[in-house]
């Protein structure tokens, strides 16, 4: 009798451990800075929401860009 309980215990987790694999996780981003981190200017609030982990104003952005 034993092993039809542990089987379905068995079976329990397995399911519970799908279940939770394909829970959606919430997404933790990376903070922007509030100031450019090339120029020191403010960057914009919409910037810095748009751009997870924006470290550079747009003009010190393209700048790094061309450089490339």
């Amino acid at each position: 009798m034993a092993d039809v309980i542990d089987t379905a215990n068995d079976q329990a987790d397995y399911f519970l451990q799908v279940a939770l694999d394909r829970r959606p996780r919430p997404v933790v981003g990376i903070a922007s800075s509030e100031y450019c981190a090339d120029c020191d200017e403010p960057i914009p609030v919409l910037r810095q929401h748009t751009i997870e982990g924006c470290q550079t104003c747009v003009s010190c952005q393209a700048l790094r860009e061309r450089r490339r």
